[in-house]
């Protein structure tokens, strides 16, 4: 367990006023992390696109079963389709005299012959084979044998495309996180700035009022109480920025969580002792970043591309059979079923496959030389957003001398006031710098936590940023009320 620093009362949550205090449903971090990866509608478009995704992998595999097809079809031709042989008959009569004339005068053949040959030529010697009219309801099966792997691709194309839209959530999760960090803590950092515009507010009006006092007494000029007046003023204004501030900020929290609702974040900012080294991250980074192993997989699929490509080359065989079930005046010369098989070899097809195969390898090449540049480009990040969070670490100790200084200046400057020794410009300036030295204290707190936030997002490890702010101890610097 890494021990770590929380900055306790300087960081805890204090209201802008009594209006801010009532408004809004305590919320800690954790709490605000679970809603949003639930509430959020990025999530749930995400899961609308897996299940998408889920369902065209299934369509994939359906690619390796028969098809099976019920088809129905009625025609109407302008005519019967006949076969007539009248023109014949001559022919065939002469014909038949000729030879079955001596066969029967010669007692070979018994006459009867003769009248039935005479009764054939006598009879319509045309025919119809099919009526115009005709229906039939039947079926074909078409099974695939050999593609080329065409349906193998399309299956593993199917596959990368799930596990990519799982990387892309994860993405999505890493960057909602950040933003959720970013407001939380950016509401909580803008309270406590309104309260520190409220306290150099009240610390004018007092100083204010000790003008007015030493002025009626004759110990300060009148420019000196119109300064404080002046001031008073500004600090006014500073405070009500600050509540609008407070405002936006609230709002914006609630849109990240997926909520009408307001929310007071109750959870403090932190800042931790000790750290992994940079080497942790980027190692984190390079097996985990969701943007690196997305592009990994558009790599897999550009391969998918190519293979899908390559099987143009090769030969289709597929068995196919087909029946008919139902016959409207069909014609009995047609037979009822049959079956077979069929193999299709693309010979030319105007270099059309040579193009596309090229095309394809191309790609897988571009996918590549883009992983490379992209994983360059996440190792500077990890690097930039490390030492911005250290930056922000390695300042603390500076900013609380700082503090400690300014306090017992503003209550050097203000008692040399009192006492009609220094003028009212040195105190606003005390209170000023005091104001903004605290407000650098805050401001410290929230963008390490930020940068922690996107540090880990970059890591592909946002998920545990939960667990640093469940494990950290209390930060002794206290927030000087």
């Amino acid at each position: 367990m890494k021990k770590a620093i929380l900055l306790a009362p300087l960081l805890l949550l204090v209201t802008a006023s009594a209006q801010a205090q009532q408004d809004g449903r305590p919320l800690s971090f954790d709490e605000a992390i679970r809603m949003t990866l639930t509430d959020n509608p990025e999530i749930k478009a995400l899961e609308y696109e897996r299940q998408a995704a889920v369902q065209q992998k299934k369509a994939a595999a359906g690619l390796r079963s028969p098809r099976i097809e019920l088809n129905a079809a009625y025609a109407y031709m302008g005519q019967d389709i006949d076969v007539d042989f009248n023109n014949l008959k001559p022919g065939a009569s002469q014909l038949a005299g000729s030879i079955l004339g001596p066969l029967v005068s010669g007692g070979i053949l018994p006459p009867s012959i003769l009248a039935e040959a005479q009764a054939l030529m006598g009879a319509d010697w045309a025919m119809t084979l099919q009526e115009r009219q005709f229906g039939t309801v039947g079926g074909t099966v078409t099974l695939p044998v050999f593609t080329g792997g065409k349906i193998n691709a399309a299956n593993n194309a199917a596959r990368l495309q799930i596990d990519e839209v799982d990387e892309k959530g994860v993405q999505t999760r890493g960057a909602l996180i950040s933003e959720l960090t970013e407001r939380y803590f950016g509401l909580a950092l803008a309270i406590q700035v309104a309260a520190v515009r409220k306290q150099v507010l009240d610390g004018m009006e007092t100083h204010l009022e000790d003008a007015k006092a030493l002025e009626a007494n004759g110990m300060i000029a009148r420019s000196e109480r119109l300064y404080a007046e002046m001031y008073v003023a500004d600090a006014r204004q500073e405070y009500i920025k600050a509540q609008l501030q407070v405002e936006t900020l609230r709002s914006a929290l609630s849109n990240t969580l997926g909520s009408d609702q307001h929310y007071m974040p109750v959870t403090s900012m932190f800042m931790l002792r000790e750290i992994e080294p940079l080497s942790h991250f980027q190692t984190l980074a390079a097996e985990q970043n969701p943007i690196i192993r997305q592009v990994d997989i558009k790599h897999d699929l550009a391969q998918e591309g190519v293979r899908l490509q390559r099987a143009n080359f090769m030969p289709q065989v597929a068995l196919m059979g087909g029946g008919s079930f139902y016959n409207y005046k069909v014609t009995n010369m047609l037979p009822r079923w049959a079956v077979g098989a069929g193999i299709t070899l693309n010979l030319f097809d105007g270099l059309n496959r040579e193009h596309k195969f090229t095309a394809a390898k191309h790609q897988m090449r571009q996918v590549a030389a883009l992983g490379e540049k992209a994983n360059n480009d996440i190792a500077v990040l990890i690097e930039k957003l490390y030492n911005e969070m250290r930056t922000y670490h390695d300042q603390m100790p500076s900013i609380d001398t700082a503090v400690m200084f300014a306090t017992e200046y503003l209550r050097i400057k203000d008692a040399a006031f009192r006492e009609g020794m220094a003028p009212a410009s040195d105190v606003v300036d005390a209170e000023l710098n005091l104001a903004q030295k605290r407000t650098e204290r805050l401001q410290a707190a929230y963008y390490y936590d930020l940068m922690l936030a996107r540090l880990l997002e970059a890591a592909g490890a946002s998920a545990e940023l939960d667990q640093y702010s469940k494990r950290l101890t209390a930060y002794p610097v206290r927030f000087e009320q």
